[in-house]
């Protein structure tokens, strides 16, 4: 039967608009079921707590439970590749983290390529670190701890909570912009390394805010400087690395990741839940009470961000020819 050429038009204008129309009526149904929230970091710890209480505000807004999963080891990229193999439904979402910018270069080989294969949603909170050694170290500044470290080439021992990790890239960061020669001892996680610094076994690590802050307010740590461009509004009589070292930057993130090909209605729909959590003014007072601040943003702000924070890191990756554990 041929159909006349208005009416054709028709229906086929109306065929072409039912992917729209699916694609709108799949963003307003989701979530219809739990989503899963993998994180690579252990229970109890910062990035754990900040994906509890961001599932939990994501969980209330959307009538649908956010489960944590902790799945932990292979430097993060365990729980990368789950989400990477996962289907691109919005039903299983990944908290990214520095690391993923790290662990690109760091890693001669992985089973994908973090910035095509996961396509970012939100940021979420930075966090800097803070630059601290045992009491018994002979130095009350930046500048101070510089000049002693020459004086002493290779007999100055940094933590970090293992290669690859913040504290690691912050201190490799900071030895290459200022050439001083010293020792990285990575541990297994940042309380065996700051247990051992307060016990005199190393004497510098550029440690987490949150894990930190009540030994430094304790006195078993000394505060040299936090790693941001500004203060913390945690260590507010703290001065930031750069006012020793110019241009120094350096500082822990977190954000949402999903799999690639994610419809942009369900990406779309949680960035903007992510940024009405971090505007509650109950939650901005836990993170600042983990020493982070909020850090807004579209899709787009966040995979630039991502991109930049790679090849920094990339770069000082090479430079330092780093290599994971």
């Amino acid at each position: 039967m041929k159909l006349p050429r208005r009416k054709f038009l028709r229906l086929a204008a109306g065929a072409a608009a039912l992917p729209a129309v699916s694609r709108i009526a799949r963003a307003q149904a989701y979530p219809s079921r739990p989503v899963r929230w993998i994180l690579s970091a252990p229970p109890g710890g910062a990035l754990d707590i900040v994906a509890r209480l961001m599932g939990q505000w994501l969980s209330e807004r959307l009538g649908q439970p956010f489960v944590i999963e902790n799945r932990t080891g292979g430097g993060g990229n365990i729980a990368t590749e789950a989400v990477v193999r996962a289907p691109p439904d919005g039903y299983t979402i990944l908290m990214v983290t520095m690391v993923h910018a790290v662990n690109a270069t760091l890693y001669d080989r992985l089973n994908f390529n973090f910035i095509r294969d996961i396509a970012p949603v939100a940021p979420i909170s930075r966090e800097p670190n803070v630059m601290v050694v045992n009491p018994s170290v002979p130095t009350k500044t930046v500048s101070e701890f510089i000049a002693y470290a020459k004086a002493n080439p290779g007999k100055i021992n940094m933590a970090s909570s293992g290669n690859g990790t913040s504290p690691h890239m912050g201190g490799e960061l900071f030895k290459a912009m200022t050439g001083v020669d010293v020792v990285h001892v990575p541990y297994r996680g940042g309380a065996p390394a700051l247990t051992d610094l307060i016990g005199r076994q190393v004497q510098v690590m550029f440690a987490f805010i949150s894990s930190s802050i009540e030994y430094i307010r304790a006195g078993k740590l000394r505060a040299l400087a936090v790693t941001t461009t500004t203060r913390s509004p945690a260590l507010p009589d703290v001065p930031v690395v750069g006012d020793f070292v110019p241009g120094y930057e350096a500082s822990s993130w977190i954000g949402l990741g999903v799999p690639k090909n994610t419809p942009t209605e369900i990406v779309d729909k949680l960035n903007m839940e992510i940024n009405a959590g971090i505007a509650d003014p109950k939650i901005r007072a836990r993170l600042a009470d983990l020493g982070s601040t909020v850090f807004p943003g579209s899709p787009a702000d966040f995979g630039k961000h991502i991109a930049d924070e790679t090849e920094k890191w990339g770069k000082v990756i090479r430079a330092a020819n780093l290599k994971p554990d």
